[in-house]
């Protein structure tokens, strides 16, 4: 799967893009899911559950929110490669998905696993799609995403976050 180009997502997620230096798709892939469970495995039970504000989220709450927007990300990537570009998809309200899961009886382990199968079927998706299909486009709030700019974003994403996790967690 090629690097995605401008004009295949609205510039706002550059930003997350930009974290994934060139390569191959299935690599950087494979790299970022290993590195990303890899890091998490290393926070400390006391961290786990720590907030660096009242009103942020958790390492928890973090990871969560990767995982949901990872599944997000993997449905739209879907349907643009099934080649329906005329569904309108809605966008995710990150903080609303947030309010409304309960991570207090879940282990940080337990998180990463969901993760890591997440992702697994991300990577049974995105490199079983013909390149040229990489192309195709989906609609989200009138706006066209293809599915090689939505695993770059994805990685992006994962990325970001551990930054900030490292930056203001630990």
């Amino acid at each position: 799967m090629h690097r995605p180009q401008p004009g295949e997502y609205i510039p706002y997620y550059q930003k997350y893009i930009d974290l994934i230096p060139d390569g191959s798709f299935a690599a950087l892939l494979r790299e970022n899911t290993e590195n990303t469970t890899a890091f998490f495995k290393t926070i400390p039970p006391e961290k786990q559950n720590y907030r660096y504000a009242p009103d942020k989220w958790t390492v928890k709450d973090v990871l969560m929110h990767i995982n949901d927007t990872e599944r997000g990300m993997s449905f739209r990537a879907l349907v643009a490669a099934r080649g329906d570009s005329e569904m309108p998809l809605c966008i995710m309200d990150e903080n609303l998905y947030a309010s409304n899961v309960d991570l207090t009886n879940r282990s940080l382990e337990s998180i990463i696993e969901e993760f890591s199968a997440i992702r697994k079927a991300t990577e049974l998706l995105l490199t079983n799609i013909p390149e040229a299909q990489t192309r195709w486009t989906a609609n989200i709030a009138g706006n066209n995403i293809t599915p090689r700019a939505l695993g770059h974003m994805m990685m992006g994403h994962v990325v970001h976050h551990v930054n900030l996790i490292k930056e203001r967690y630990l």
